[in-house]
């Protein structure tokens, strides 16, 4: 955690000050890598989790796949607001799960997962991508898929970051080599 802390300490330095550099440091891979490393963590601490990890009704996720030809051609724009949209059901679902888990072993790293999504959301907004706002009647996007258990959340969690939200940090504008 204090290490993903000196990060973002070190990425909104950088982006407030606005101090020139050749990448971004959000845009280094090993950022993300982080992120995902530790939603794999909380993914395998969910495999051994029997009791008190069930779910009460199945929870809305953003779906996984992509089609790479379409998502080539795609808005970077729509792009960001697919990831984003994706984000905010991962943050929803398991602030649901946080609530019916009753182990406090678990609750940290669900606290943990939280936290990293609101993080890779400040930081797709710090690469200017226009802010995703929430549907306010509830209702959720097309693009998704229910999930049953806390273990087929988080291995969507860790396939979302590891799928849409590389994808999109990889191709954002902000984090080409020859962008300044």
């Amino acid at each position: 955690i204090l290490k993903t802390t000196y990060i973002f300490i070190l990425l909104f330095i950088w982006t407030r000050l606005g101090l020139p550099s050749p990448l971004r440091p959000i845009c280094d891979p090993r950022v993300l890598d982080r992120f995902i490393k530790e939603a794999r963590d909380t993914e395998f601490a969910m495999r051994s989790c029997s009791e008190g990890c069930s779910l009460a009704e199945p929870l809305s996720v953003p779906l996984t796949s992509v089609d790479f030809a379409i998502w080539e051609k795609g808005d970077v724009s729509e792009q960001a607001q697919e990831v984003q949209s994706g984000l905010w059901l991962l943050a929803q679902a398991i602030s649901a799960v946080r609530v019916s888990i009753t182990s406090t072993a678990l609750h940290s790293l669900l606290d943990n997962s939280h936290s990293n999504i609101h993080s890779i959301g400040q930081v797709i907004r710090s690469l200017n991508f226009p802010e995703y706002t929430p549907p306010a009647d509830g209702t959720v996007h097309e693009d998704t898929w229910r999930v049953s258990s806390t273990l087929e959340l988080f291995r969507v969690h860790t396939n979302f970051l590891r799928g849409k939200v590389r994808l999109l940090l990889s191709h954002a504008p902000a984090c080409r080599r020859d962008s300044t």
